[in-house]
């Protein structure tokens, strides 16, 4: 039987559909191909950009000061751990063009042992070239950033950058109350009486708490002092009260302290105190894909806050 005029128009229509959207999505795939390669295209334009301009800055023998970030919390495996900034204080200790070094720092804290790592390693690069070490405050030096800082020879901020919080601490909870109300028992085995000090599962351990607080939080504590004392000396006023209880201040009242030197930033640092034009960040090589994301993340986090922040 020969198919009705109705029925080939629905069948042409059918078919023209299916052609449509099969077109639509070979466009759109290649539409998502042309903005990756764009962006690649961009991001080793600016980073041969980077680099051009630093090769012509050797090239003309022209000294300047090498920047490292510290960003984010101090742990291992992090990017503010000691693997991945010894190398690039090593790094900028040796360059015989980088005549200082400068630390920008926004971090809230982190690992007392990663933090002690960056701390003695800049003495020690410092002691075997005699280069002057500055750290610039961005948002915030707190806690471990502020053991790191402590190692440079001056510390300037941002009026409203937090300074300080010089003290130690080790978070932990208690969930037997609401265990007990839920009907779950604990049912830990250990060895040794205050293998489990700090269980959240299980009751209080108020003897073993103490002594670590006393053994491990407290000579901790004293080691941050004794780096805060040893690299800020004099400068400090050690008759507050509140300087080592893990207090933190604005940049203003953390210079009437002692705990910074003055008001300022990289720029002002590298040209008005250390009279150099050029400054060059050093990074850890990154695969191109991950410093695709990272852009594209760093953008999207910025459009983000400012829909959500608006000064006045």
């Amino acid at each position: 039987m020969e198919p009705t005029t109705e029925q080939r128009l629905v069948e042409a229509l059918d078919k023209w559909l299916k052609q449509d959207r099969a077109s639509r999505r070979w466009k759109n795939l290649l539409y998502i191909i042309i903005t990756l390669y764009l962006l690649v295209i961009i991001a080793l334009t600016i980073k041969n950009a980077r680099d051009l301009d630093k090769l012509e800055t050797l090239a003309a023998g022209q000294p300047y000061a090498a920047v490292i970030r510290l960003n984010g919390a101090i742990m291992p495996d992090s990017e503010a751990s000691a693997n991945e900034l010894m190398p690039l204080l090593r790094e900028a200790f040796a360059d015989k063009m980088a005549k200082a070094v400068i630390i920008e720092a926004n971090s809230p804290g982190g690992s007392p042992v990663q933090a002690a790592l960056i701390h003695d390693e800049i003495l020690r690069l410092k002691k075997q070239t005699h280069k002057p070490v500055y750290v610039t405050v961005q948002d915030m030096c707190a806690s471990g950033c502020y053991y790191v800082a402590v190692a440079a020879d001056k510390i300037y901020a941002n009026e409203n950058s937090i300074v300080g919080s010089i003290g130690v601490r080790l978070d932990t909870f208690g969930f037997t109350g609401l265990m007990k109300k839920l009907g779950i028992e604990n049912r830990s085995m250990y060895a040794g009486e205050h293998k489990a000090f700090i269980n959240p599962f299980g009751s209080e351990d108020r003897e073993g708490r103490e002594y670590f607080r006393q053994h491990v939080l407290e000579k901790t504590h004293q080691n941050f002092i004794n780096a805060v004392r040893q690299g800020r000396g004099d400068r400090l006023d050690e008759r507050d009260p509140m300087l080592y209880t893990g207090m933190v201040w604005l940049a203003g009242e953390a210079k009437q302290k002692g705990l910074i030197d003055g008001l300022g930033d990289t720029r002002h640092v590298a040209e008005d105190l250390l009279k150099l034009k050029h400054t060059h960040v050093l990074e850890s090589d990154k695969p191109l894909i991950q410093q695709l994301l990272e852009d594209m993340d760093s953008q999207t986090a910025f459009r983000s806050m400012l829909h959500a922040l608006e000064l006045k």
